[in-house]
């Protein structure tokens, strides 16, 4: 393309395109004057031979132009110049055959000036209206020499103005369309740039990204959110509500509880992240649509959750982003990390702690012994009491940090459950009948007995605070997890936990008893990890007619192998 008009790389396509339609229009308008002026009065044309062969010779050329732009994309403006040559020669011998300014065809000099001033810079299509000013001019003039009365020089210079000021006109106008879509272009080109950018960059994160409306129905996931809770990509359809999918409630409820079915939420909801716990199982299929009988693909999933409103004006329906972040992995690499300090911490709490201790409560002992006065009593008492509480905070560390012992031989539960109970009885005051365990004998699991039992211990003597003493108001009992993974169930009919004791139920030192330490359920959470299994708090319901309750719940590791 000629470089005597700035043309953007952008609009070539354009500009071709308008050339080819400005040959289509010039081949139907000698269509039209071959077909109108061949029917008229010879007085119109007194060679009418002539005519036609002008008219036959311009329709041919005009053929060959259309054919030229259409399948030639080469010398766009030497394409244009001959063009519009063409046109100007052919509508001059047609003006000055049918006898000059008086015949009318003048304004058929309109179509290729108009064609110019759009596809051709300012001075080019300026030099077209001057040579068709000319022609009129040279016209005029020779008809005046020859004592034309019926010619008007006015008229002439009419024509002439007219031109210049409507080609300038709609060339002005095309430069400012042309500029227009040029930016139009570069900003659409930028716009599909960033949105394939975007769509690598959330087709390759790590975390998970859902967007859902103002009901919970999700509409749009990445790869990593599919594969965090075991949904299909890509989506051919929307998938439904989270609420609709069992192993998604807690994230629906999640999003409950920050507001997305009523829209109500405080800044600190919106900024404070959720971690929930997904569990999922689903039949492995293989290449070819086979579906393997009893074999699951196993998914738990310890998820980091945060939502954000999309804001778009004008848009009536709601759209809330959901990010994912697996920190399963996460928790597993802090795990290590507080095993190998707690095991550097451990020495020292054993030689510079235990036994100041000790030497303060055999002191206390010892004056107990002389103390006569009720206060001296009281106040050797407290001493006592912390002394004890203080031994227990320490023996919980000293337990945290012992490892796991990988036994090759799977633990009975049946047998760790009666040792479990004998104890409590001997303990505490367990009414008969309180707890109500199922049978555990068929079920075995790879554990640390000692981990196991601790763990066991801290959650029915937590039960055994907040139940209601009545038969059966305890339940322990095993349900068959996803994949060949146990879940260890222990539920009582005591008061909910809260929403906001449960944001903080496993952080260590958090307690709501006067009399507890904080570290029971932190211990007891972190002994499953230290032994491959997970516990968490979960609302669940037993079937489909009742309705959720809360428990703690223990999912094992993998006992495919027991």
């Amino acid at each position: 393309m000629s470089q005597a008009k700035p043309v953007f790389e952008d609009a070539k396509a354009t500009f071709w395109r308008t050339l080819q339609t400005f040959a289509f229009t010039r081949t139907l308008i000698v269509a039209v004057l071959l077909v109108y002026f061949g029917l008229s009065s010879a007085k119109l044309w007194p060679d009418k031979q002539q005519f036609w062969e002008i008219c036959i010779a311009y329709l041919i050329a005009a053929f060959i132009f259309a054919l030229l732009s259409w399948y030639w994309r080469r010398r766009f403006m030497m394409q244009l110049v001959v063009q519009i040559s063409v046109d100007i020669a052919a509508i001059s011998f047609l003006y000055l055959s049918a006898g000059g300014i008086k015949s009318g065809l003048a304004i058929l000099y309109l179509f290729p000036l108009a064609g110019g001033a759009i596809l051709a810079p300012l001075i080019l299509s300026l030099f077209f209206v001057s040579v068709v000013t000319l022609v009129l001019l040279a016209d005029s003039g020779y008809q005046l020499l020859n004592e034309n009365s019926d010619i008007s020089s006015s008229q002439v210079g009419l024509y002439g103005a007219a031109f210049f000021i409507i080609i300038f006109a709609i060339n002005r106008l095309a430069a400012r369309l042309i500029k227009q879509e040029s930016l139009a272009l570069g900003r659409g080109k930028a716009l599909h740039v960033q949105q394939a950018i975007n769509r690598l960059i959330i087709a390759d994160m790590e975390d998970g990204v859902l967007v859902v409306d103002r009901k919970g129905r999700v509409l749009i996931s990445n790869p990593a959110a599919a594969h965090m809770l075991g949904l299909t990509f890509p989506h051919e359809k929307i998938y439904g509500k989270l609420s609709d999918m069992a192993w998604l409630r807690p994230i629906a409820d999640a999003y409950q509880a920050w507001g997305g079915l009523d829209g109500l939420r405080t800044p600190t909801q919106a900024n404070t992240p959720t971690f929930v716990l997904i569990k999922h199982g689903e039949d492995l299929t293989l290449q070819g649509g086979t579906t393997v009988l009893g074999s699951r693909r196993e998914l738990i999933t310890h998820l980091k959750l945060r939502f954000a409103k999309v804001d778009a004006e004008g848009v009536q329906e709601e759209r809330v982003v959901i990010f994912l972040q697996d920190v399963t992995e996460i928790e597993n690499r802090a795990q290590q990390l507080k095993l190998a300090s707690m095991g550097r911490l451990t020495a020292s709490i054993a030689h510079e702690v235990r036994n100041p201790l000790s030497a303060i409560g055999h002191a206390a002992s010892l004056l107990s012994e002389d103390a006569q006065e009720a206060s001296q009593q009281r106040l050797l008492a407290i001493i006592s009491d912390n002394v004890a509480r203080l031994n227990r905070m320490i023996e919980d560390i000293l337990k945290l940090s012992r490892k796991a012992h990988q036994y090759h031989e799977p633990l009975c539960l049946g047998l760790l459950f009666d040792d479990v109970l004998s104890e409590l009885h001997e303990m505490h005051a367990v009414l008969q009948g309180m707890i109500a365990i199922a049978d555990m004998t068929p079920y075995k699991v790879r554990f640390d007995p000692l981990h196991l039992r601790e763990i066991i211990l801290n959650l029915l003597t937590n039960a055994l605070r907040y139940a209601s003493g009545m038969p059966g108001s305890i339940r322990v009992y095993i349900v068959s997890g996803i994949g060949h993974r146990l879940e260890l169930h222990v539920q009582d009919d005591g008061p909910q936990i809260t929403s906001t004791v449960r944001a903080h139920l496993f952080e260590p030192f958090y307690t709501t008893s006067s009399k507890g330490t904080g570290l029971g359920l932190y211990l007891a959470r972190e002994l499953c990890l230290n032994n491959g299994a997970l516990l968490n708090y979960e609302y669940r319901s037993d079937d489909e007619k009742s309705a959720p309750a809360g428990r703690f719940v223990i999912t094992f590791a993998n006992n495919e192998n027991i």
